[in-house]
This record gives structure tokens, sequence and C-alpha cells, in this order.
């Protein structure tokens, strides 16, 4: 197995964190991705997968490595596994020596399901790369294309912090958070659970259906790793950077309307989630 350890470069805390954006072989979520950590502040490049795999070097130009949603290989033989074992081949130990050299890393849908293939999450100290969790088929038999409402946590999740309640959607079919109970116990003692399933009120969603819509236990939407600096989440924070992405915001505009008045853009709530990480970067980098 290869591994990849040249010396972080020396940056300019001066200028944006530069972001690399996986893309190819089914990841279809990169543009919107991209946009929202360019919109964070971020300079955000897409980088074909191939590319990647082939120089491995390149993960050290970049700051945040986000790995996007969508069906990487078609899920073949698992969601996010074929995908997993091919970065697991060409970046041997680079990926945990990227974390620890203090860069992010954000896995969305697919992606989260690629870093628990990894075994990058949840990470738990001294089991770094050990496979102690899975995502698996929703409890409900289907697909699942819906809005939903999530509780962060109190964790050490850099990219949750300050924020209490998001809206955000879900577009999977393999999104059941899965690990034996002492691992459960574990995450949620050390601060590792980063955003829960809840209903419109905050309360959380107690694996009742629809508002835990896969039947994750712990209503476990996104964990973070043992250093706070990996998040992987099942809903899509890309995809409400705007409230023009919002369902509601044609009803929204028409009562703007009524008054007279232009209906004015609001931030979503999924744009907080890159700028946190911006924002730590710009500190820490």
């Amino acid at each position: 197995m290869k591994t990849q350890n040249p010396k972080p470069k020396t940056q300019n805390p001066a200028l944006r964190p530069k972001a690399l954006v996986l893309y190819g072989y089914g990841l279809n979520c990169d543009y919107e991705t991209a946009f929202a950590l360019e919109r964070a502040g971020a300079e955000a490049v897409r980088v074909h997968t191939t590319d990647l795999l082939e120089n491995p070097g390149l993960l050290w130009d970049y700051h945040l490595l986000a790995v996007p949603g969508g069906f990487s290989w078609g899920d073949d033989h698992g969601a996010g596994v074929i995908l997993a074992l091919r970065l697991k081949l060409a970046l041997g130990l680079a990926l945990q020596e990227f974390i620890q050299a203090g860069r992010l890393v954000i896995g969305i849908c697919n992606g989260f399901q690629v870093l628990v293939n990894l075994g990058v999450l949840p990470g738990l100290p001294g089991r770094a790369d050990a496979r102690l969790a899975a995502l698996i088929p929703n409890d409900c038999g289907n697909f699942r294309d819906a809005w939903v409402h999530l509780k962060a946590m109190d964790s050490k999740c850099v990219f949750t912090q300050g924020l209490d309640r998001l809206e955000l959607p879900i577009r999977h079919g393999e999104g059941k958070f899965y690990a034996d109970g002492p691992i459960l116990a574990e995450l949620a003692d050390r601060g590792q659970i980063a955003l829960k399933y809840a209903g419109p009120s905050g309360s959380l969603a107690l694996g009742r259906f629809p508002h835990n819509p896969n039947g994750s236990l712990l209503d476990i939407a996104g964990v973070t790793d043992a250093t706070g600096r990996v998040l992987g989440l099942m809903p899509h924070p890309e995809a409400h950077i705007s409230s023009f992405q919002h369902p509601t915001w044609t009803r929204e505009k028409e009562a703007w309307r009524r008054r007279g008045e232009p209906y004015p853009e609001q931030v979503g709530a999924g744009l907080a989630i890159f700028k946190n990480a911006v924002r730590y970067l710009q500190d820490q980098v």
C-alpha cells in the first residue's frame, strides 16, 4: 500500500482556503458543492477522481477535501465501496496524514458512505482506518428524496459549531447509520455525533418515520471523527445554500408580491456548514 507523506506547503493565511472537490465515475453533486464552497469564501477546484488516484500528491495542494454525493461506480458492490477501495489503494496513509496536518474533509451522502467504507469515519482513537460502522439500506425499503429537519448536537465537529437546527434535503437509498451498541455509545460519549434527524419542532425523531427517513440508529444523520475535522452526513448542505432551493420559495415569493415588495434571496441553512469550514481554515491553517 502506497504512502504519500510530502511536507504540507506553507500557505498565506490571507489567501482563500483551497478546496478539492472530487468528480467523475458517478459522483454528481460536484458543481453544487464547489459553488457552495465558493460562496462560503473558499477557492474550490473540481478534480477528476482519476487525476487524484494517479497523483496522490495533489492532495497537499489543498486545505479541504470534499467527496460529494452521487452514485460512484453505480454503487456496484455497495454504496461507496469501489471508490473507497480505489482511494485506499492510491492514497495509502496520506488521507490520515492530511487530516492530522489540520486539513478538513467532508463527505456528503455517497461521500459519507465512502468515508465510512474507508474507515476514516467514525475514526475512533486508536482505530484509525478500522471499519466500525456502516450505511445500509433504508428501513422503508426504497429510495428517499425528501427534506428533513436536523438537530446539531454538542460535538467537536468543526463544520457544525454554533449551529442548532437545519433543514436540508436527502436523496439516498442506503442511509441508515448502523454500528454496534458499544460503538454508538462511544460516539455519543466522545461528542462525535454531529447531526441527528429531528421533527419540525426541533425535537429528536426518536426513530419515527418520516422524520428519521432511513431508520438510522440514534437518529444519526452525520458524524465526525476524533479530531472534529472530518464530517460525514447523509443530507445535502450544498442543496440548501439559497432560499431559492427550498420547495416553499415560490409560496414565499407570492406572499412578498402581495405586499408589493420584491422577494429577497435568503441564505439557506446549509451554507453555514461550509462557512464554518472556511473560517476554521482561515484561523488555523
